[in-house]
């Protein structure tokens, strides 16, 4: 009997019910068409999982495909193995032009531009987008109509009014806004106003060697922040990120509004529908007296190994096709509440009559399809935001996330306090690339305290009614380590 050619798989495995053996299942389903493959998946411990490939690199070994956070992209570049080359491959170049593999055909044309452009360098796509997610406004409906709001703010200053419509209610709740101190929401409003975290085009035309923490553009969100907090409109906690108190103030009707990942969708609007309110979705607030420039994404994405013998690398090459083809992609989609990252899968659940039945999961492939909807006459695609990609990006969050949090619970000048964080994490790049030119390998954790927060996942398939350790277990994965 012939050898099964091994496709080991490495992915962080999130704990969620049902997370790994859903990708276990896929696995199966491949080998079942591939007979001649076996696809060994290993969940691994989300906080130590970049970690791991880099000393299994160091030892000789390495998985064929590995799943990396968006943030950790420049990192995974920049691995180099015992031998000296790099231990991934651009994915772009392995496939080569063909449109086929193992009669598994080749999607990433169909990627939505947002997510392909994110995890491409020089119009080469390096690795596959796996998860996808971009941040999104959720709001309770009857609050909103009880202070006479009857549409969804979406610039700053429509915040500003709302707020204070809500604020001078009779019904009003403790606070009108919150949001968690996480970095994701500052990439989002940087990306709104087409402000940069690095230089280089943050980090896009050559290695990002510049923090930039005290922009314009920074500067102009922190001020807005701090003058909602200081006006009693934003519920800050006081910890970070406090997904969970956030959560929890919205789910109790403390708040009216949350700003959250479009991960959020499955748990937010069935927490509401427990607490008997009803939920509406929009677009993440941009500051409307600047052009809206872009839309910040973050997710995961699959890399393939380099140096793999030509079965083992077009069966890796076959199977994250086979991941991504309309139907897989579409289930993980239901499972996950991830954006459907394929065209070809968005059309397949709207011909299914998905979005129809749930219509707040629509709103995140379209936010990061279109402008919102009154930025441009019309709407239109929106422009490539120029993502950040730099070395120890977890880091340069929680510098930005302290310096925020003097500012609303410490009355700290922003624009002085912001200043010392483009010091801190000026020093926290310096250091990453010191490494990564001087050695290649590295411990790409390298910033004590620095967190690993993930954006945010639904914890079972769709339609499943979460309880309260499932909702416990979304938000505990989001503190900081």
């Amino acid at each position: 009997m012939k050898t099964k050619i091994v496709l080991d798989v490495w992915v962080p495995d999130l704990t969620f019910p049902g997370w790994m053996d859903r990708w276990r299942e896929q696995g199966r389903d491949f080998e079942r068409a591939h007979p001649e493959y076996e696809v060994n998946i290993e969940g691994k411990d989300f906080w130590t999982f970049p970690l791991q490939v880099a000393q299994a690199a160091a030892s000789g070994q390495r998985p064929a495909v590995a799943e990396y956070y968006f943030y950790m992209g420049q990192a995974a570049r920049d691995l180099v193995g015992r031998d000296g080359e790099p231990v991934f491959t651009s994915l772009q170049r392995a496939i080569g032009g063909r449109t086929e593999i193992l009669g598994e055909p080749v999607v990433i044309d169909d990627l939505l531009p947002a997510f392909r452009e994110y995890f491409s360098l020089d119009g080469d796509l390096t690795s596959m987008p796996s998860g996808g997610t971009t941040s999104l406004l959720f709001a309770n409906k009857g609050l909103l109509r009880a202070a006479g709001v009857s549409e969804l703010p979406q610039t700053w200053a429509e915040v500003d009014e709302v707020c204070e419509r809500i604020a001078g209610s009779r019904d009003r709740p403790a606070y009108p806004i919150t949001w968690s101190n996480h970095g994701t929401f500052f990439q989002q409003a940087l990306a709104t106003q087409g402000g940069l975290l690095v230089d280089n085009d943050n980090g896009r035309s050559g290695r990002a060697t510049t923090a930039y923490l005290a922009s314009d553009e920074m500067l102009a969100w922190v001020e807005w922040w701090r003058r909602l907090h200081a006006r009693g409109h934003c519920l800050y906690t006081g910890k970070i990120p406090d997904w969970a108190g956030t959560f929890r103030a919205f789910a109790e009707r403390d708040v009216a509004i949350r700003l959250t990942s479009s991960n959020d969708v499955n748990y937010m609007v069935q927490a509401a529908h427990k607490n008997g309110f009803d939920v509406e979705v929009g677009v993440f607030p941009y500051n409307g007296d600047v052009p809206y420039v872009g839309n910040a994404v973050a997710g995961t994405s699959l890399w393939l190994a380099n140096g793999l013998d030509e079965d083992t690398r077009d069966g890796a090459l076959a199977l994250i096709q086979f991941l991504h083809n309309p139907r897989n992609a579409a289930d993980r989609h239901k499972f996950s509440s991830f954006i459907p990252i394929t065209h070809s899968s968005y059309r397949l659940l709207e011909d299914e009559g998905w979005f129809d039945q749930h219509p707040y999961h629509r709103l995140g492939y379209e936010h990061v399809s279109r402008y919102p909807s009154r930025a441009v006459p019309g709407g239109g695609p929106v422009p490539v935001s120029q993502g950040a990609l730099f070395g120890d990006f977890a880091g340069n969050q929680d510098v930005m996330t302290r310096a925020m949090g003097d500012v609303l619970a410490g009355g700290a000048d922003p624009v002085t306090r912001f200043t010392a964080a483009t010091a801190e994490a000026q020093k926290l790049l310096d250091e990453y690339n010191a490494y990564a030119i001087g050695t290649g390998f590295r411990n790409p954790v390298t910033s004590p305290g620095h967190s690993l927060a993930v954006e945010s996942f639904s914890t079972a398939s769709a339609g499943r009614d979460y309880s309260a350790a499932d909702l416990e277990k979304v938000v505990q994965l989001k503190l900081n380590r």
